[in-house]
């Protein structure tokens, strides 16, 4: 687009030299050129900054790492139209919480356990005598091997808080479980409703562009045969970069949308990458 208006500005001033056009229109056409570059400018900070955090993601100095330039020309990946549900099981916060849940299950066996009697083998050998002398016969020998059982008779409910306790973690751990597996559910399908209507939107926006450009060009030729003031064509530029711009803008939202469903599906949707049983 700077260059566009460039071009503009040098045939406004043309015709101006030429008695075509009077000064206010190259007065226009200089405001619409610095005004495109203070955007361009600003555009050159974010694009900047987008570098220095790819170059910190990768593990590089900002800078030692750059970007080419490229044409917007990228789309977003295509998405299957159906995807299984054990992709979220490679998630960290829902194996977690499923670990969680686990442990906690097993918190409550532990507990119940402490409900029943303690049994201990026990062994015992010795010598029973009177004298010294008696310590050397085989008659002396004692001997003895048995179980004997512990159990707490009262505890004053210590046990049973125990238990209701370790029950009520569990309870709030698996709701904390499902909880996460809602919101990764949630977070699907916001990304896939997303990709969706930006699609539709995308197309909409690229026909609002060809418009937009059609109708500069009428009344850019409009001007240059003396039918129209540059106002007209000051307004068309204007609209056209508005429209170029939501376009790039639903591009990066639609990528932006891509990378967050990659995320929550815990690293993409290929079958393959699930991890083998």
């Amino acid at each position: 687009m700077p260059e566009s208006t460039a071009v503009f500005l040098r045939l406004t001033t043309d015709r101006f030299r030429g008695g075509a056009a009077p000064k206010s229109d190259v007065a226009q056409a200089q405001t619409q050129l610095e005004t495109t570059q203070v955007q361009l400018t600003d555009i050159a900070v974010q694009r900047a900054q987008f570098e220095h955090a790819i170059a910190t993601l990768i593990g590089k100095p900002p800078a030692a790492f750059s970007l080419p330039r490229r044409p917007l020309d990228l789309r977003p990946p295509d998405i299957p139209v159906g995807l299984p549900s054990q992709l979220l099981e490679r998630r960290p916060d829902i194996a977690a919480a499923e670990r969680r849940v686990a442990e906690a299950n097993e918190q409550i066996g532990i507990a119940r356990a402490a409900f029943y009697p303690t049994v201990m083998l026990n062994a015992s050998v010795g010598f029973e005598g009177s004298t010294f002398g008696n310590f050397l016969n085989a008659s002396s020998l004692l001997w003895a091997v048995g179980a004997s059982i512990t159990q707490t008779i009262f505890d004053a409910g210590r046990r049973r808080a125990t238990s209701d306790a370790t029950i009520a973690l569990y309870d709030a751990t698996v709701a904390g479980y499902r909880q996460t597996t809602l919101t990764a559910f949630q977070q699907v399908e916001d990304n896939l409703a997303a990709l969706r209507v930006l699609e539709q939107e995308a197309v909409q926006q690229r026909r609002a562009v060809d418009s937009a450009q059609l109708s500069l060009q009428l009344f850019t030729n409009r001007y240059k045969g003396g039918a129209d003031s540059y106002l007209q064509v000051t307004t068309a530029q204007t609209i056209a970069l508005m429209n170029q711009r939501n376009e790039i803008d639903i591009l990066r939202r639609r990528m932006n949308a891509s990378v967050l469903l990659v995320k929550a599906l815990g690293g993409g949707w290929e079958v393959d990458d699930l991890p083998k049983p």
